[in-house]
C-alpha cells in the first residue's frame, strides 16, 4: 500500500528507505574497507605487486556471476532469505582473513564475500525502486546511491591506512558489519510487493534486453572511472594532488547521484542523461590535456564526477522503467553487472592503452568512447 508520506513527503521518512540506508552503509563499508586493505595484506604475505589485484578481480568476477543469478534465486527462495544470505556471505567470512595472508587464501575468502556483495547490490537497487511509487523512484535510488557512496569515501582510504599500520584485526571487524544488517531485513522484505518478488524469476529475456541499452551506457562511463581511480595516483604520485582529485571526484559523484535522482523524477531522464555524459566527456578531456596541471587535474576529476554520478542514477531509472515492474530485479541485475564489469575491466583496458599511448592519450580515448554512447543514450530515453 502506498502511503501519503510515500507520495509527497521526503523519501528519507519512508521506513523501508531508512532501513535500506542502514543495510547499504554497512555492506559498502565492508566492501570498501577490504578493497583497499587486501592488496596491502597480500603484499605482506609475499605476493608480488603485479598479482595483488587478483584479490579484487576474483571478488568482482564472483559478484557479477552472482548478480546474474539473483532474480531466479529470489523467485525460488524469496527475497528475505536471499537478502539475509547475501549479508551473511559478505560479512561473516571476514575474520577468516586473519588466519592466513597468502594470496590463494585471500582470494578464496574474497570469492565467498563477492557472492554476498552481488546479492546486496541487486536487491538494494530493487528495494529502493519498489519501496516508493514510480514517480519517486529516482529520488529513492538517489538516496540509495548516497548511502553507498559516502561510506565508500571514508572506508577506502581508511582500510588502506589501517592495513599499512598493521591493524588487520580492525579491518576484519569492520568488514563483518553487514551481519548487523540482518536486523533490518524484515522491514526491507515488507517494502517489496509479493507479486514483484514472484515475478523476479519469470523468463527475463525481455526485461534483460530492455535494460541492456542503458546498462551499456553505464558500462562505458564506469570503465572510464576505473581508469581514473587506478591510474591518476600513478600519473601524479607527487604531493596530495591525486588524493584531492579523487576526493573531489568521489564527493561530487555521490552528490550528483543523489541530486540527479531528485531531478529525474521532475524533468525526466531524457533531459538529464545526455548532459551527464557530456560532463563526463569534458572531465576526461580536461584530464587528458592537463595531467601536468594541479588545477586541471582536480577540476577534471570533479567535472567527470558530475557525469559519473548523474549517469549512474539516470541509467538505472531508465533500465527499470523499460523493464517494467515485473522486471525490476532483472533490470537491477543487468545494471549492476554492467557497473561491476566496467569497474573490473577498466583498469585492465586503460593499462593497455597507457602502455601503448601514454595516460594522457588514454583519457582522450575514454572521452571519445563516452561521446560515442551519446546516440545510444538518446535512443534508450525515448520512451
Amino acid at each position: 500500500m502506498v502511503t501519503g508520506e510515500q507520495q509527497t513527503g521526503s523519501v528519507w521518512r519512508v521506513p523501508a528507505i531508512r532501513a535500506l540506508v542502514a543495510a547499504t552503509a554497512l555492506g559498502f563499508t565492508s566492501f570498501a574497507v577490504t578493497l583497499s586493505a587486501l592488496p596491502v595484506l597480500a603484499v605482506a604475505g609475499g605476493a608480488s605487486i603485479s598479482a595483488t589485484g587478483l584479490v579484487t578481480t576474483v571478488f568482482l568476477v564472483v559478484t557479477v556471476a552472482t548478480q546474474a543469478a539473483v532474480p531466479r534465486l529470489v523467485a525460488r527462495r524469496g527475497l528475505g532469505p536471499v537478502l539475509a544470505g547475501g549479508l551473511l556471505a559478505l560479512g561473516a567470512p571476514a575474520p577468516l582473513y586473519l588466519l592466513h595472508d597468502s594470496l590463494p587464501w585471500l582470494c578464496g575468502v574474497s570469492a565467498v564475500r563477492g557472492a554476498g556483495f552481488g546479492v546486496l547490490t541487486v536487491l538494494g537497487s530493487t528495494i529502493a525502486a519498489r519501496a516508493v511509487p514510480p514517480a519517486r523512484r529516482g529520488e529513492a535510488l538517489g538516496v540509495y546511491g548516497l548511502a553507498l557512496g559516502l561510506p565508500t569515501l571514508a572506508a577506502t582510504p581508511g582500510g588502506a591506512a589501517l592495513a599499512l599500520a598493521g591493524h588487520d584485526t580492525v579491518v576484519a571487524v569492520l568488514a563483518t558489519a553487514p551481519v548487523l544488517g540482518l536486523l533490518v531485513v524484515p522491514a526491507l522484505v515488507r517494502a517489496v510487493p509479493t507479486e514483484v518478488t514472484a515475478a523476479s524469476g519469470t523468463p527475463s529475456g525481455p526485461a534483460a534486453r530492455a535494460a541492456a541499452g542503458p546498462s551499456a551506457v553505464l558500462f562505458v562511463v564506469t570503465l572510464a572511472s576505473a581508469g581514473l581511480v587506478t591510474f591518476l595516483p600513478i600519473a601524479r604520485p607527487d604531493g596530495a594532488v591525486a588524493t584531492l582529485a579523487l576526493l573531489a571526484f568521489g564527493v561530487v559523484a555521490a552528490l550528483c547521484r543523489w541530486g540527479g535522482g531528485v531531478l529525474v523524477d521532475r524533468v525526466g531522464a531524457r533531459v538529464l542523461l545526455v548532459p551527464a555524459l557530456l560532463a563526463g566527456v569534458a572531465g576526461l578531456v580536461l584530464l587528458a590535456l592537463g595531467l601536468d596541471s594541479d588545477v586541471l587535474v582536480v577540476l577534471g576529476a570533479a567535472v567527470f564526477g558530475v557525469g559519473y554520478g548523474g549517469t549512474q542514477n539516470t541509467t538505472i531509472v531508465v533500465a527499470m522503467a523499460r523493464a517494467g515492474d515485473g522486471g525490476t530485479t532483472t533490470a537491477s541485475a543487468v545494471w549492476n553487472a554492467s557497473f561491476d564489469a566496467g569497474t573490473g575491466l577498466g583498469a585492465l583496458v586503460v593499462g593497455v592503452l597507457a602502455a601503448a599511448f601514454g595516460l594522457g592519450w588514454s583519457y582522450a580515448v575514454l572521452a571519445a568512447a563516452v561521446a560515442l554512447v551519446v546516440p545510444l543514450a538518446v535512443r534508450v530515453t525515448r520512451r
